[in-house]
């Protein structure tokens, strides 16, 4: 049965006892990073980001990766301030999980996102990206590092 775990204290996450592709997702309030991995390989890749202007637009975009991907498990990174506090964006990405869940039917985890951002602007920087190339790219790879601490902490 579908369930959607919402924890005051997402971390540390939980794996679904069956193996599978996990679908995770960095949500922001113009683009959504995703990342798509294999439960028994325990390796996240980059998959895309998401730049839709509208809610229909972005789970229209959303039901197209689920469709093709056939995931086991959608996997929202959560964000919290470094001293483990929540913040609005906090409840936004709650309320995004509940509607994955809701729409999809799909068993849907928050975890532990901080810094994953930070992380992945740093390696595109260190890499020679400029701001506009960074931008296109950072919340995929902020999504693949979400779903790789996910599988490195299980």
């Amino acid at each position: 049965m579908p369930f959607l775990m919402v924890s005051p204290h997402p971390s540390p996450p939980l794996r679904p006892a069956a193996s599978g592709t996990v679908l995770a997702f960095d949500f922001g309030l113009k683009r959504i990073g995703v990342a798509v991995g294999e439960t028994l390989l325990g390796r996240a890749n980059a998959l895309t980001t998401i730049a839709a202007e509208t809610n229909e637009a972005r789970f229209a975009a959303v039901a197209r990766l689920i469709e093709e991907w056939q995931p086991a498990l959608l996997l929202v990174g959560l964000p919290l301030s470094l001293d483990g506090a929540e913040h609005g964006m906090t409840v936004r990405c709650r309320r995004f999980a509940n509607q994955l869940h809701g729409r999809f039917g799909l068993p849907v985890t928050l975890t532990d996102e901080r810094l994953t951002s930070a992380v992945a602007d740093a390696e595109l920087r260190e890499a020679g990206l400029d701001w506009k190339t960074r931008k296109k790219r950072v919340d995929a790879l902020a999504a693949q590092h979400i779903l790789q601490d996910y599988f490195d902490a299980a």
